[in-house]
């Protein structure tokens, strides 16, 4: 028979029950017991969802405390010595948060995913071991319940490739002997305690490969693959390709594969796999639309045709981490665009009908069926998708809408006599604490117990507050706060034609950080000004230059759960229309900066290199088009963080934005190396202060990494700023941190001055 897989359930809670009970627990209100107890209390409740589901093979350690991959460090005892020799809690999140004395590890993103893990930290000559039995405590707890499961591991090589040496000219493949006895020791413990089958994600499959990697996961599964339980290998997010082979070839007893990436690469799958059992990924682990469970189906029949039965899993593409957890608490969507989504419980329900029809069972799950194609037929019919005035827009889109008028040289002489800034000129990327005082302002506007003229005198004056505070502090640009923004992305959609909104579709970020992704669901478009009056307003209150503050068109889509029924590219340029529209505006209204963010451009990269260009043309030529309405004397800022950018240089350069804001203090500036062999162009914010973390640095760290940056960048083109927007932050470490920020830039802009004469 057909089996029913799942390889990872969203692990936040519906309302982001594991958010706050961690939250509490940083803040001293609840003890570790009690966190633990509410984690443990998640875990029973999502094993349970996917039992009464019908999911045959359900996973664990699929959950987290903050990220599946950082579990994985901790387990191999590969602790940075910053954090001591401990394993335990506090040590787990001191390295992903940073402590007084130890910063914390550097944050990047999963593959092309907003889903951002702890990068692995190595060094020559630690020593790594089996130092924690989490997979082991959570399957044992799930049996405990009656609740058989499938334990899921990061894979050793997936793990080695995604971390980074810290010593020059170490590789990290060295140490994979030591990760393969480690593992091959908790697979035998696994073993020895019931489990049957395993899952191990190697995602560096969808990748391209160097020999050395190919040369590793031969390694690798030839150890592990008698160790204990049958292994079932899981590869997603694009198709094998030329990776294929390998994975076939290599002794464990199951391959999962990605069918709603890459569908076209079943054929050539069936013909390599050989006896292994197959795991078919046709539900979308990643998007929020109603699988087609006719064609689902049809896909799924080939597999049995070719291999039988017994030896196929139906399964989503990839863990459900990245969808929301159930569509049933969304009472406010209207019926027809609620009929066209699933969130991770309705998948489970996808999954169960593909493999009871394929079982024979098709009478009991043609309900499931029926409201399938319906849905499906809908929605290709539906008026509220299709704009014909935006198509006709789009179309006419030419290559010289996508240029500033003058090279970057001339404009930004033009920049300078109209700012009239001093070096190291200071700035913040956009957002200040988002307080519970405004949260609850928030929350009560939104319910109609405080009137629209109330919210706004509110709204005025903390943006009155924030400014006369920036001015004070000597910040020489100044934000209005975005006290009036719930989110970086959602502000703008809930203002776009196109877009829809849940309640509580939340999707985990990084550790406690959750977003609510808009949904696009038709051409988009923008019916009138969103950001004007208040950049209007906070202009009003200073002569110091005020930014306008965008986000740009490749983030809200990337960060969105975008329509699958056109590519991406057409949604992507129309979306930046409508950015254009608005960046003429703010500049017509007297705004002389403007930052478009775009964090997840390099987040968009395909994860083959064959794919790069493609998509750097057109993500690039997007943003351009959002930005390049503006005359030669406004100033363009873009900001990006948390991104590998060495091989997409040109890229970047190619964007041309006036000013770019990127993170570098995790890094110790290493980031701004690969600008400065590039020889980039036009100026750089390379950030001074981790605003991911509590720690408050001080002004002397600050300093030295503006020494370092000027070794490497002119020092006239340097900027200085967080690494990113502060609204996670308090305004007591947000005080503290602006006066060092200042300190330094002041104190190397002094030097700059002596130098000078």
């Amino acid at each position: 028979m057909v089996t029913a897989a799942n390889l990872g359930f969203p692990r936040i809670g519906a309302k982001r029950e594991l958010k706050h009970a961690i939250e509490s627990f940083w803040r001293e209100e609840t003890s570790q017991t009690e966190l633990q107890r509410s984690a443990s209390d998640l875990r029973a409740q999502n094993w349970k969802v996917q039992q009464d589901a019908g999911i045959d093979a359900i996973p664990s350690n699929d959950f987290s405390l903050y990220d599946q991959v950082l579990d994985t460090t901790l387990m191999l005892g590969a602790v940075p010595a910053r954090f001591g020799t401990g394993a335990d809690l506090s040590t787990y999140f001191a390295m992903a948060r940073g402590t007084k004395d130890a910063p914390a590890m550097e944050m990047t993103k999963w593959f092309d995913t907003n889903y951002h893990y702890i990068v692995p930290e190595f060094t020559e000559g630690m020593t790594l071991q089996l130092a924690s039995t989490k997979p082991l405590d959570e399957f044992l707890e799930a049996k405990a319940l009656g609740i058989e499961t499938r334990p899921v591991l990061v894979g050793p090589v997936t793990w080695l490739a995604l971390g980074k040496a810290k010593t020059p000219g170490f590789d990290p493949l060295t140490l994979l002997p030591q990760v393969i006895a480690a593992y091959g020791d908790l697979l035998r413990q696994l073993a020895g305690a019931g489990a049957s089958w395993v899952q191990i994600d190697e995602p560096i499959l969808a990748r391209d490969l160097s020999e050395a990697e190919v040369d590793a996961l031969k390694s690798t599964y030839g150890a592990l693959s008698d160790a204990g339980p049958k292994i079932m290998l899981t590869s997603y997010f694009d198709a094998l390709r030329d990776n294929l082979a390998l994975a076939a070839a290599l002794p464990v007893a199951g391959l999962h594969v990605d069918l709603v990436r890459a569908p076209d690469q079943l054929d050539d799958v069936l013909a390599a796999i050989g006896d292994k059992h197959l795991s078919l990924g046709l539900i979308d682990g990643r998007n929020v639309w109603r699988a087609d469970l006719t064609a689902c189906l049809a896909i799924a029949e080939r597999a049995v045709a070719a291999i039988g039965a017994d030896r196929v899993q139906i399964a989503p593409s990839c863990s459900m981490l990245h969808v929301p957890v159930d569509l049933d608490h969304e009472t406010g969507l209207d019926a027809e665009l609620r009929g066209w989504l699933a969130f991770a419980q309705q998948k489970l329900t996808e999954i169960v009908a593909v493999t009871r029809a394929l079982n024979g069972q098709k009478s009991d799950v043609a309900a499931a069926f029926a409201a399938s194609d319906t849905a499906a037929a809908t929605r290709r019919a539906s008026p509220r998708i299709h704009a014909p005035a935006v198509k006709e827009r789009a179309a006419g889109v030419t290559q010289a809408d996508s240029r500033r008028a003058t090279p970057f040289a001339k404009r930004i002489l033009q920049q300078q006599a109209q700012l009239g800034l001093p070096d190291f000129p200071t700035t913040t990327i956009g957002s200040f604490p988002q307080t519970a005082e405004i949260r609850q302002a928030r929350a009560l506007h939104r319910k109609g117990e405080l009137s629209d003229v109330e919210y706004d005198r509110f709204l005025k004056d903390r943006t009155r507050e924030c400014v006369a505070w920036q001015e004070e502090a000597g910040l020489d640009v100044l934000v209005h706060g975005e006290f009036e923004r719930n989110d970086m992305v959602e502000y703008f959609g809930e203002q776009l034609a196109g877009f829809a909104f849940t309640k509580n579709g939340w999707v985990q970020s990084y550790g406690t950080r959750c977003v609510k992704p808009p949904l696009i669901y038709g051409d988009v478009s923008r019916p009138k000004a969103m950001t004007v009056e208040w950049a209007r307003f906070a202009q009003s209150l200073t002569p110091r230059p005020m930014k306008g503050m965008l986000t740009g068109p490749v983030t809200i889509l990337q960060w969105s759960f975008v329509r699958d029924d056109q590519p991406r590219v057409q949604t992507c340029q129309q979306i930046a229309l409508a950015i254009r529209d608005e960046v003429t505006d703010l500049e017509a209204a007297g705004i002389k900066v403007i930052q478009i963010d775009e964090p997840a451009l390099r987040e968009g990269l395909p994860l083959r290199h064959a794919d790069w260009q493609d998509y750097l043309d057109w993500a690039v030529a997007t943003f351009r088009l959002s930005a390049s309405g503006v005359q030669d004397a406004t100033q363009i800022h873009t900001h990006m963080c948390y991104s590998e950018f060495n091989d997409i240089m040109p890229a970047i350069a190619a964007m041309d934005a006036d000013v770019i804001s990127i993170e570098t203090s995790r890094s110790d500036m290493e980031l701004l190396k690969v600008f400065a062999d590039f020889n980039y162009p036009n100026q750089i914010g390379p950030g001074v202060w981790d605003i991911h973390s509590p720690r408050v640095p001080a002004q002397g760290e600050m300093e030295t990494l503006l020494r370092k940056a000027a070794e490497v960048i002119d020092p006239a083109k340097l900027w200085v700023n967080p690494d990113c927007g502060l609204k996670t932050r308090q305004w007591d470490e947000v005080r503290r941190s602006t006066a060092y920020l200042v300190g330094a830039a002041r104190v190397l802009r002094e030097k700059r001055a002596v130098a000078a004469e």
